[in-house]
């Protein structure tokens, strides 16, 4: 299953600047998820993050990752954002960063579904551009009713 911005923003509650997630290119529901992030120079970070070497801060990486467990947690049990649930990012365990985003990259975030326990998700994510690993991590993500 694929996914165009307008089926992502069914999912998510984050609009610009905060929605990180471009394009959805595969989706197995319980299972796996591969998105896209273009990174473009007109992103309000990098006016601030670093004047003259434009970065995206590691935060930001983490984030899209956890933005595209959140669609497919969401797909997985057949909902879509509401005013009456969220998605939470809980934890982060084990992050490593291993080169910089900058302006014309385009981010691969692979998120793997974990274990569930207690309205807790555990998320296996990686971020690359082409071939190229950025960031890896475990994240705990938490659906909780508004």
């Amino acid at each position: 299953m694929t996914m165009d911005i307008r089926e992502i923003l069914e999912r998510l509650p984050h609009r610009y600047p905060m929605l990180l997630v471009d394009r959805v290119l595969e989706c197995e529901p319980g299972k796996r998820i591969l998105a896209i992030k273009n990174v473009t120079i007109n992103e309000p970070y990098f006016n601030g993050h670093f004047p003259g070497l434009p970065v995206m801060p590691g935060v930001l990486v983490v984030e899209s990752l956890a933005q595209a467990a959140a669609v497919l947690a969401f797909v997985t049990g057949g909902k879509k954002s509401d005013e009456d649930s969220i998605y939470y990012l809980v934890g982060v365990d084990d992050a490593r960063f291993k080169r910089p985003v900058v302006p014309g990259d385009t981010l691969t975030l692979e998120v793997m579904q974990g274990s569930q326990k207690r309205g807790i998700g555990k998320f296996n994510t990686v971020a690359r551009v082409g071939d190229q690993l950025v960031s890896e991590a475990e994240l705990l993500c938490a659906l909780r009713e508004l």
